[in-house]
């Protein structure tokens, strides 16, 4: 379906769908509006609504369908007279011009208008770049002109940063061309989906918070071993400047006209993976129910909600929706992508074994679980009511998502499931791990539980990077796992349910003014690179200006 058919409202209608007056809303154009963040201290009588954390399996690529399947449960909700609001992260350029494409849903459950969300949107990934790359030139600028803070050039950590795929710039040199210039030194990019800035705008409150953790970041060490921080180098002030607005969340609205906020955009395979605190809390006290995507499977995006952003928002999920494909379980189960249209019940029953063990780790947290099934045209109805039974089997609720066909007419029954899940389930949330342990028995204590792995490897530097942690007083902050979203383990070519393997640890990353210890495993990269055929080459603007080809 092409999402240029739909009739949009003008956005201040969409507003007061939730409460929100025209003018108190920040318009960008006739369709989306950034919504100021200290309007919820109008709402804070509120009572909240209830929180729904929507995951998925291990992602392949046949698709699961998240972003689908999320719009899709928010406008089934809303048609069985419901109100409720998606939350989402913003698109990162890079993947819309890598792999995947654009992140806006599909079908007839998609997100509005599809090409700004895509692209530039409202500028908060622009801004947090501007953010990024200001610290680090202030860091060059403060070693050029006399390095009063006697920073050691050779552990400058703070790289630049970049929104796109851009292989060649992980590792480069600096300051090359004479003495102006500054002095030269190894540094690199990383996607500004992995830059702490980015993380940090997700987790702050609202713009004291937002300073105070800009000047936290550790940009570095002197020359005697110590930390040097943003705030040594007076840069959080001009930072949050460059972030005032990029705090406040947008609204747009859903295919069937319905409101979402769309807001950050942290990878869940190298950052914490939610949209932001702000857009969450705002939403549960303008409607009955929240759905929150969380990036990437299960051993992602959703264990560091339940594991840290829980925490530091103080949020109690009320159930949680696990996406799966028949596509992409049978792929899982070992099926070639070309071969997915092929009913196969012996692959699929392979797969559900990736299923299993994300339904298992969602149960570790003491939360209800619901499998949606997101229904591609080729799934026989046998292959569905294998999943369905064999889901029913470990005493977990199912349901058919049609979202992509129907809209919301196609997921009123999953948008059913899901009340019940919250209505009648059990629900004794709790974390995995106390944040005051040692932090090797934090990362094994997920990569025990959550990747199943029989050991943990560490090589020196990762010892070294604990041990400086712990002593400089930073060991009680929580993990954030740095991790590949292709596999439960830490090799991206090892598809359905690995266990007892050794999963190593390469060098652990402190990351403070974000509040979390990043431990780096396997070969996962924080700047990723273009295909050979990206999806860029199909991306192209008629004289009239539209925009082709974005999906």
């Amino acid at each position: 379906m092409n999402a240029k058919m739909n009739t949009m409202k003008p956005i201040t209608e969409i507003g007061k769908m939730i409460g929100i007056e025209p003018d108190q809303l920040i318009p960008y154009g006739k369709y989306m509006a950034k919504i100021p963040h200290q309007l919820i201290k109008d709402f804070e009588s509120k009572k909240n609504g209830k929180l729904i954390i929507v995951t998925a399996i291990t992602p392949t690529p046949a698709g699961e369908g998240k972003t689908t399947t999320s719009i899709g449960l928010s406008l089934g909700l809303n048609r069985i007279g419901k109100k409720a609001i998606v939350t989402l992260r913003e698109p990162s350029l890079g993947p819309v011009f890598g792999v995947k494409g654009g992140a806006t849903g599909g079908g007839k459950a998609q997100v509005l208008p599809m090409e700004e969300i895509n692209l530039h949107f409202t500028g908060d990934i622009h801004a947090v770049s501007a953010a990024h790359n200001l610290l680090a030139a202030m860091i060059d600028a403060h070693i050029h002109n006399g390095n009063e803070l006697n920073i050691d050039v050779r552990k400058v950590r703070w790289p630049r940063t970049i929104d796109m795929n851009d292989r060649a710039l992980r590792n480069v040199v600096v300051a090359l061309g004479g003495s102006s210039n500054g002095f030269p030194r190894e540094t690199g990019y990383v996607i500004t989906a992995a830059s702490e800035v980015m993380a940090i705008l997700c987790l702050a409150e609202n713009v004291n918070d937002l300073k105070e953790r800009l000047s936290k970041i550790i940009i570095g060490e002197t020359v005697d071993g110590k930390y040097v921080t943003a705030g040594d180098l007076h840069a959080q002030g001009a930072m949050t400047a460059l972030l005032k607005d990029a705090l406040n969340p947008n609204l747009v609205q859903t295919t069937e006209n319905t409101p979402v906020i769309v807001h950050g955009g942290p990878f869940a395979n190298i950052a914490h993976g939610t949209n932001s605190i702000i857009a969450t809390k705002l939403a549960l006290k303008l409607a009955d129910y929240v759905i929150t995507e969380t990036g990437f499977a299960a051993d992602l995006g959703a264990e560091k909600f339940f594991d840290v952003v829980s925490k530091y928002a103080d949020l109690k999920p009320d159930t949680v929706v696990l996406v799966a494909s028949v596509r992409a379980l049978k792929m899982h189960g070992g099926e070639d992508k070309k071969n997915l249209k092929n009913e196969n019940l012996e692959a699929l029953r392979k797969g559900m074994e990736n299923l299993k063990v994300h339904i298992e780790n969602i149960k570790k947290f003491g939360l209800p679980v619901v499998v949606a099934i997101n229904k591609f045209p080729t799934d026989s109805s046998t292959e569905i009511k294998t999943v369905e039974e064999e889901v029913k089997k470990m005493g977990v609720r199912f349901a058919l998502s049609e979202g992509f066909e129907k809209g919301g007419e196609g997921t009123e029954l999953l948008a059913k499931t899901v009340i019940e899940s919250i209505e009648k389930d059990k629900n004794d949330f709790h974390r995995l791990y106390d944040w005051n342990l040692p932090v090797k028995e934090k990362i094994e204590t997920l990569a025990r539980e959550i990747y199943r792995a029989g050991r943990v490897e560490y090589s020196a530097d990762a010892l070294s990077d604990i041990k400086k942690i712990e002593k400089t007083g930073y060991g009680h902050l929580p993990i954030i796992m740095a991790k590949t979203q292709s596999s439960l383990s830490d090799d991206p070519k090892v598809i359905g349910a690995p266990s007892g393997y050794t999963f190593t640890i390469r060098e652990v990353k402190l990351s403070a003014g974000a509040g979390f210890i990043v431990p780096i495993s396997g070969e996962i990269m924080t700047m990723p690179g273009l295909p050979k055929e990206p999806a860029a080459i199909n991306i192209d603007v008629d004289e009239d200006g539209n925009i082709t080809g974005l999906f």
